[in-house]
This record gives C-alpha cells, sequence and structure tokens, in this order.
C-alpha cells in the first residue's frame, strides 16, 4: 500500500498515512481536527540497466572483441599454420 503525506491547514501539523490506492482521502486533522490536505513531494530517481547514458548504446568498434582486447584476424592464423605445416611436411 502506498505512504500519503498529509499537512493540516490550521495547525501546520503533517503526518503519514498508509492507504490503498482506493481508500477516500483524509479531510481531517488527528491532532486539532482541522482540514488537511495530501503533499505531494519529489522522490529520488536511480537510472540503473541500459539505455541512460550516452556510452550504452555507443557501436562496438571493429578492431575491439566482447571482452575489450584486440582481436586477431582468423584468416591471417590460418594462414600461418598452413604456412608451417608445409614447411614441417617438406
Amino acid at each position: 500500500m502506498p505512504l500519503y503525506e498529509y499537512e493540516c491547514e490550521a495547525c501546520g501539523v503533517r503526518f503519514e498515512r498508509m492507504q490503498s490506492f482506493s481508500d477516500a482521502p483524509l479531510d481531517t486533522c488527528p491532532e486539532c481536527g482541522g482540514h488537511v490536505h495530501r503533499v505531494i513531494y519529489p522522490v529520488g530517481i536511480i537510472f540503473k540497466g541500459p539505455g541512460f547514458y550516452v556510452t550504452d548504446n555507443r557501436a562496438k568498434s571493429s578492431t575491439l572483441s566482447d571482452n575489450g582486447t584486440k582481436r586477431e584476424d582468423k584468416k591471417t592464423e590460418s594462414t600461418s599454420k598452413s604456412e608451417s605445416s608445409k614447411d614441417s611436411s617438406t
């Protein structure tokens, strides 16, 4: 259930009440019996997850692998292996 804050217009006291969404708002102060109104105040926002920062969705560089190290061209590896096997067979 949400926590609502109320303020009395007569005595200025502030208090909180847990109420269901379907409950009617309070209208009397528990201290003096005066009229109260619901206080709306800002809440803290925490940005977590992808999509909140400029660097989150930047295109990855083609020279970096997934772990951030430079990846080597596989063609040069395979050709150097085949060349070394040819040299050893002759």
